[in-house]
């Protein structure tokens, strides 16, 4: 319940338990170096308190009074926080070639920003729950996901001989679950020979090494220039 006039006291209690929140939650981002860590994560859930407290002290209980030309509605200050938040949330996503990271960063302190709308209001209850449940997903729901198989791309190019000038990569590395798409060729000083780039895709979870199998079966046919992952994770 939304207290109308809140004492001094109140108002601490909903500012440290917004700091407490955006700690817990912000620890995350920290230890994995992320650009929005622990203090960008304890301000943005301030300031959703701190406007949220704001809009309770401006609330008003009465109606527009007959002489009066406009009346001001306090509930646009939380909707202007969380507007602003979109801007951070927008710098702390990156674009890196075919990746894109920041996201989960992003949605953390839009949820941070949430989490402190509710201390801010005084709704304690909602706003301890959406902050154990938001530690759960970003620390429990971490290791679920390095579990789960995704798709890995790598460049490989290789040089090919006279024998074979074109290659046979596709059909070396099908049996091992591999996936490979021509992408380009050139000259080189073999004779009828040529450097040939392949894009290999295969499923794998994060939590397991890079194999090097494929590698060895191609290696056994082919001179191998360079393998290069293509990174395609969020962070």
């Amino acid at each position: 319940m939304t207290i109308l006039h809140p004492t001094l006291q109140d108002i601490l209690l909903r500012l440290i338990l917004a700091s407490v929140a955006g700690s817990l939650i912000g620890f995350d981002r920290g230890v994995t170096g992320h650009a929005a860590g622990l203090r960008t994560t304890i301000l943005v859930g301030l300031a959703a308190a701190l406007a949220m407290i704001l809009a309770n002290i401006l609330l008003s209980t009465a109606g527009k009074e007959a002489d009066s030309f406009c009346v001001m509605d306090p509930m646009r200050l939380p909707l202007g926080v969380l507007t602003g938040v979109g801007f951070i949330g927008g710098g702390a996503i990156l674009k890196q070639g075919g990746s894109v990271k920041g996201v989960t960063t992003a949605a953390t302190l839009w949820i941070m920003t949430a989490i402190g709308l509710c201390l801010g209001a005084g709704q304690f209850v909602l706003g301890v729950i959406a902050t154990g449940l938001t530690v759960v997903v970003l620390w429990a729901m971490r290791w679920i996901d390095t579990q789960i198989p995704r798709e890995h791309r790598a460049v490989l190019v290789i040089e090919t001989g006279a024998a074979d000038p074109t290659g046979d990569v596709k059909g070396l590395i099908r049996p091992l679950g591999y996936k490979a798409r021509f992408l380009r060729s050139g000259r080189t000083d073999v004779l009828q020979g040529a450097l040939m780039a392949y894009e290999l895709r295969w499923m794998q979870p994060e939590a397991e090494d890079a194999s090097l199998d494929v590698l060895a079966v191609i290696s056994r046919k082919y001179n191998i220039k360079s393998f290069e992952m293509i990174s395609t994770g969020e962070l």
